[in-house]
């Protein structure tokens, strides 16, 4: 080994004084045991814990870095700008997503959707908020954090060109995988026992399959006509609506289902760990945007539920308030979490056709939300 070689050797060892990188390497090593122990979103936290190591590396050479006066690229910076500069992958992901969806449940009982609605009240909320410590670019792209949903927060921080388009996305897509923690107390908190007992029986509704075929069709119309900047967002989500329900493409809706929903999850879980370096994540603006974040799913989960304790007051038959908190756009996980919630306080009461019905139209609603805000703030 040359002294050049030692010398640098030493100069990588001397960087690890700065308590930043380990505490980094902290955060990747708990988003890993998250996604192994407890398989919480292991196919989003899995990379995004292992890139958040791999940035946080004293001059890594998976980012971009100044060497010898030259920019070196980086393999996570170069997928950075060919997926996420260009809202490529989480419009992409977003076909998948579609692919995944039934919408019979909530075409069985359409008056669903108003919880989806009602969820969305974290996002004006937490703007609101976010308003009075950022611009108003920057505290619309945090309020949309709300949405709980990755793929809109991404496109509506890039379209605002927002100054923390990377710790909203860390935020989102890390409460999005957090949901299993972050909604089960804040349900509990609002609803009584006797609230958590309330049976919901569902009655099937047989859905044609030309009502399945024309919903993603009318939809993506009127989102259109509401907020024209959500076209393309609702467009490639309801495109892979179509592709599952047409009938005709059923192999190529299984790989946009699994294949593709997956391998792009994987990537945009690795790709946003590049913006979690930590002389960018650890500062005072991004962990009071991390906050927010929080702050934001959880009155998206407290407004579905209140919504649903107040529809209940002039109701002969009786909603259970937990559905309302599925109405938050995190699908499938929000509509599972209170129907095991449900049976776990009974383990006769079957929550999950409502639940899900709620977590679909979440899905539709966060996409409208999001173009609501391109549409006012563009």
């Amino acid at each position: 080994m040359s002294l050049s070689d030692f010398s640098f050797l030493i100069e990588n060892f001397s960087a690890l004084v700065d308590w930043r990188y380990v505490a980094m390497w902290a955060i990747g090593g708990i988003l890993i045991f998250l996604a192994i122990k407890y398989e919480m979103e292991p196919t989003l936290l899995l990379p995004l814990g292992f890139g958040t190591i791999l940035v946080n590396i004293p001059f890594s050479g998976a980012v971009d870095r100044i060497f010898g006066g030259e920019t070196q690229e980086g393999a996570l910076s170069t997928l950075y700008r060919a997926g996420i500069n260009n809202e490529l992958f989480p419009l992409i992901l977003f076909i998948g997503i579609g692919a995944m969806i039934d919408f019979g449940p909530l075409l069985s009982n359409p008056k669903l959707m108003i919880f989806g609605a009602a969820a969305q009240f974290g996002i004006f909320f937490t703007f609101c908020a976010a308003s009075m410590f950022f611009d108003l670019n920057d505290a619309a792209s945090i309020g949309i954090i709300g949405a709980a949903d990755g793929p809109t927060a991404i496109v509506v921080a890039q379209k605002l060109k927002s100054n923390y388009t990377g710790a909203i996305m860390v935020a989102a897509y890390s409460y999005m995988a957090l949901v299993p923690i972050i909604q089960p107390p804040v349900i509990k908190l609002l609803t009584t026992k006797k609230e958590r007992l309330i049976r919901m029986p569902y009655h099937e509704k047989k859905v044609s399959k030309l009502t399945k075929i024309l919903f993603p069709i009318i939809i993506t119309v009127i989102a259109g006509i509401v907020a024209p900047e959500s076209v393309s967002l609702i467009g490639f989500l309801m495109f892979g609506n179509l592709i599952r329900e047409c009938g005709v493409l059923n192999s190529l809706s299984e790989t946009a289902q699994n294949v593709l929903a997956n391998l792009i999850t994987i990537f945009l879980g690795i790709t946003i760990a590049s913006q979690m370096q930590a002389e960018k994540f650890l500062r005072p603006d991004t962990l009071l945007i991390l906050g927010l974040g929080l702050f934001a799913f959880i009155f998206d989960t407290a407004g579905g539920v209140i919504f649903a304790k107040f529809l209940n007051l002039f109701l002969k038959n009786k909603i259970n308030p937990m559905i309302g908190a599925a109405g938050i756009s995190a699908f499938p996980m929000s509509g599972r979490i209170v129907h095991k919630m449900g049976l776990k306080e009974d383990p006769q009461n079957f929550l999950l056709m409502h639940s899900v019905g709620v977590n679909v139209s979440g899905q539709i609603a966060s996409v409208i939300a999001g173009g609501l805000i391109l549409n006012f703030f563009m």
